[in-house]
């Protein structure tokens, strides 16, 4: 496995082929590689100070790469942490969950509310309604619930990351109105 521009570029390509990411996910998935590369050549009784000395080396042209490949529009990270944040939120995750998420992908704090704030993003009620949905709680079981069982709906949904507020809110709607407030939260 070599280390040199070329290869190190491939790699970044292959992976975008496969995988949506951002430079920060990039540059990790080249510093495994590089970090790969380094414990094969120790393994293979490589000088140490000769492996330290050319892994700076790889991770500077990784670095670089990624910066070519951003410049490129390649990589975009306001781009993928819309479609990162529309898929949490669809899938019922709160903005907190959500911010988390984009935080351990490499995405800046002020990116990741851009994207939340996006207009094909959902809201913070619709995606407690998509949760409540999935879990089959609140607006979506059949019974009207004992007052531990609402207790326990409102822990599942403060755990998701949801403020007490929405919690309520979500949990209090009737049938009707919490799909109709999903299907308008979809659009056209």
């Amino acid at each position: 496995m070599k280390l040199d521009e070329a290869s190190l570029r491939e790699a970044a390509l292959r992976h975008l082929s496969r995988f949506s990411a951002t430079e920060a996910g990039l540059r990790r998935v080249l510093g495994n590689r590089i970090r790969r590369w380094a414990r094969a050549a120790e393994q293979a009784g490589q000088d140490p100070e000769a492996i330290r000395t050319e892994s700076r080396a790889a991770e500077a042209r990784a670095a670089t790469i990624a910066a070519r490949l951003v410049q490129a529009g390649a990589v975009d990270d306001a781009a993928f942490a819309v479609a990162r944040a529309r898929r949490l939120r669809g899938a019922g995750r709160s903005s907190a969950a959500a911010l988390a998420h984009l935080a351990a992908k490499g995405v800046s704090a002020e990116t990741a509310r851009a994207a939340l704030a996006h207009e094909e993003v959902p809201d913070e009620l619709t995606a407690a309604l998509l949760l409540c949905r999935r879990r089959r709680i609140g607006p979506f079981t059949a019974a009207e619930p004992a007052p531990e069982t609402r207790r326990k709906w409102q822990g599942i949904l403060g755990r998701g990351g949801f403020g007490g507020g929405v919690a309520r809110q979500a949990l209090g709607m009737e049938r009707a109105e919490a799909e109709a407030h999903l299907i308008a939260a979809r659009g056209p």
